[in-house]
């Protein structure tokens, strides 16, 4: 787990009055589900909807995500924050990282470039699991 780097994408992506909770959540191991787990129900309340876009189906594979993410400025590597045990907490190749969360069922961020994009797949409930890209203008 790199705390900068989650702090970083917390304090780019979430709304400020949840910042604080999410982040020591993250940062406490026996609660970190519970910020993960906010955002299965509640994404639109937590991620500020001004840097949210959605991604229009169909939008299941991850090598189109990949180049979507590529194609708005994501580097191949990144950092997530997932559900998944596989990735989250890691810095990854970011092809690998889609490959495990687009489609896993429940919440991921998978930041391309810290603080400026990334990649989120909400909880899946029924059909496609609602999926974004988190893009912000660049931070100076």
């Amino acid at each position: 787990m790199n705390k900068e780097m989650e702090e970083l994408i917390v304090k780019s992506f979430f709304e400020k009055n949840v910042q604080e909770r999410v982040l020591h959540e993250l940062f406490t191991p026996k609660k970190r589900d519970h910020a993960l787990n906010r955002l299965c129900h509640e994404y639109q309340r937590m991620l500020k909807g001004k840097y949210m876009i959605e991604i229009p189906p169909p939008n299941s594979d991850p090598d189109d995500i990949y180049e979507l993410l590529i194609k708005n400025g994501a580097e191949k590597t990144c950092y997530s924050l997932s559900y998944s045990g596989k990735i989250d907490g890691k810095e990854l190749p970011l092809r690998e990282a889609l490959e495990h969360a687009v489609g896993y069922g429940f919440p991921s961020i998978i930041s391309g470039v810290s603080g400026e994009i990334a990649y989120f797949e909400a909880e899946q409930v029924y059909g496609s699991p609602p999926r974004y890209i988190l893009k912000r203008p660049k931070i100076n």
